[in-house]
């Protein structure tokens, strides 16, 4: 990576992703990132299965976690590079991408975070970038998006990558790249957050505190998506769930306070739901 290598350190958070925990490995190194820390939620002999060959620092928490706790861990471990690359063990980082990140931040000082434009396997794009919704947006999307996905809720929330580095609400967790002293400031991921929402609620928590978020198109990376979490879909559709009512509940201020009990209430209506989804899709496939 072109004057950026020695400047960025990547962080892996993983949950016994198995082999393709090297396989985003390899592209971080192969992209130009010299300093890469994997930290294990699981079975650390499954990562070292993983990472045969691959001389990388391997931080053993001997318990999940959780992702922003893990990140945390890594930042702790990743040295005093300038920027930190966090990213999911699903992830393949493509070509120039890493350096692309860091362009961009030393274009915007002013910004904490950027995001890449993220992909899955066929190469459609994933929605990574998103709005801040308002409680009554948030609730029409969890209410209606597995059923109408183009609903106008979700419409809202969702924001597109598009074709210029530009200043956004937040970027998906799944992989982003920040500046060191800001997630200092910051305290990094808050760990309240087992899973889910660490992500808008660091981006949000950036904002408040005089940050910008960005993305940018033009660095690219392919998400497999939940290799680790369909091994366990039943506490992850629960932590996800959780996740969004501790998000509401902080960023709820004024009369929208009054509305966390039926906000509460919806997102339970919608984990009861996906949680009989879930029960019929496994029992389909059994």
């Amino acid at each position: 990576m072109a004057g950026g290598g020695a400047r960025l350190a990547a962080v892996v958070v993983d949950y016994d992703a198995g082999e393709v925990l090297g396989g985003c490995v390899r592209s971080l190194l192969d992209d130009g990132v010299r300093q890469v820390v994997v930290v294990e939620n699981g079975d650390p002999a499954s990562a070292r299965r993983a990472l045969a060959g691959l001389t990388v620092p391997l931080v053993v928490t001997g318990r999940n976690l959780g992702y922003g706790a893990g990140a945390n861990r890594g930042i702790a471990a990743s040295g005093d590079s300038e920027y930190v690359l966090v990213c999911n063990p699903d992830v393949e980082v493509h070509p120039g991408a890493a350096e692309r990140l860091v362009a961009a931040l030393d274009a915007h000082r002013d910004w904490a975070i950027v995001g890449p434009r993220i992909v899955d396997a066929s190469g459609e794009e994933y929605p990574s970038v998103r709005r801040f919704p308002s409680m009554a947006d948030a609730a029409g999307h969890a209410l209606l998006a597995q059923v109408r996905p183009e609903n106008r809720f979700t419409r809202r929330y969702r924001d597109r990558v598009g074709d210029e580095t530009r200043a956004v609400d937040w970027v998906s967790g799944a992989c982003f790249c920040a500046r060191r002293s800001a997630l200092e400031e910051l305290g990094g991921f808050d760990e309240a957050y087992f899973m889910f929402a660490e992500d808008i609620d660091l981006c949000w928590r950036a904002h408040r505190a005089g940050w910008g978020v960005g993305v940018v198109p033009h660095a690219e990376v392919t998400h497999l998506h939940g290799v680790s979490r369909r091994r366990h879909p039943y506490r992850m559709l629960v932590a996800h769930h959780r996740s969004a009512l501790r998000f509401e509940a902080r960023r709820a201020a004024g009369v929208e306070r009054l509305a966390l009990p039926a906000a509460a209430a919806v997102l339970g209506v919608r984990l009861l739901i996906a949680l009989a989804d879930e029960a019929l899709h496994r029992h389909a496939g059994a």
